[in-house]
């Protein structure tokens, strides 16, 4: 099995081709220059490069040793925590269905907890990292494809040196005669990059609504995966902690469903 640090590295490494050619494509290259001459606006691309990258080890770990159905719920639980963030750090005001929404959510970690007998920290891990992530990205000022070509370039010199050192110590996985797992180390950049940019590019034509019920596709589709692909065991804390979950992201949507609906209205 290819470690989860090197399948880290090579994310980093082939986003940046593949990145870089888009702003091409697009001519916006100019804002990025001016990004790079401020040290402000790297300081903060170089955090939450540093949080993405967590973010991304701790996925590539759980899937990788057997942790997929924590994965899914730690992205099932990122919304209701960036409206927690919101609440505590930009005082924004809670309505009752994300106060409760919230509160099953802790409902459901408990449950998990109290069935382990530790907290679940994969799910806990994802979305505490993607939360401060999506939190602190919203502070740089350049647009998406920019940020996040500067996020992973910032990240390319320890990437490539910690590949390097893989390659020098018989440890990697890249170029060593086995073809298909230099071509899927290769791949994880067009499956980082590409998802992303399209995400964020298509973000602005969509309607919020429509955002917030696509948020949920990529969690469904790992739990999916998890229990009918790679056939994790779905104990009954996790038959108790899913629906709550569920539950809660019902009420979080409908929510916000009803906020854009009465925006529309006025």
């Amino acid at each position: 099995d290819i470690p989860a640090t090197e399948v880290v590295a090579h994310r980093i490494l082939w986003s940046i081709p593949i990145a870089g050619a888009v702003l091409l494509l697009q001519g916006r290259t100019a804002d990025l220059r001016a990004a790079l001459k401020s040290r402000t606006t790297l300081k903060m691309a170089f955090l939450t490069a540093s949080i993405i990258s967590t973010n991304w080890g701790i996925y590539v770990w759980a899937i990788t040793s057997g942790h997929t159905l924590d994965a899914a719920l730690g992205y099932y639980i990122n919304p209701l925590f960036s409206v927690f963030l919101g609440a505590v750090l930009l005082k924004e005001r809670l309505q009752p269905p994300q106060i409760a929404a919230i509160l099953l959510a802790v409902l459901a970690v408990l449950v998990l907890t109290w069935e382990a007998g530790r907290l679940p920290l994969v799910s806990l891990g994802l979305m505490v990292t993607w939360g401060f992530y999506a939190y602190f990205r919203k502070t740089l000022p350049i647009g998406p494809n920019q940020g996040f070509f500067l996020e992973v370039l910032l990240m390319a010199l320890p990437a490539l040196g910690y590949a390097i050192y893989l390659q020098a110590t018989g440890a990697s996985h890249f170029l060593t005669g086995d073809a298909r797992a230099t071509w899927l180390l290769f791949g994880c950049g067009i499956v980082t990059a590409a998802p992303l940019m399209i995400y964020a590019n298509g973000a602005k034509l969509l309607k919020l609504s429509t955002i917030g019920i696509m948020q949920y596709i990529a969690p469904t589709l790992i739990f999916l995966t998890a229990v009918f692909v790679f056939g994790e065991p779905f104990g009954r804390a996790r038959m108790v902690a899913f629906p709550l979950i569920w539950l809660a992201l019902i009420l979080y949507t409908g929510s916000m469903l009803r906020d854009a609906r009465r925006a529309r209205a006025r």
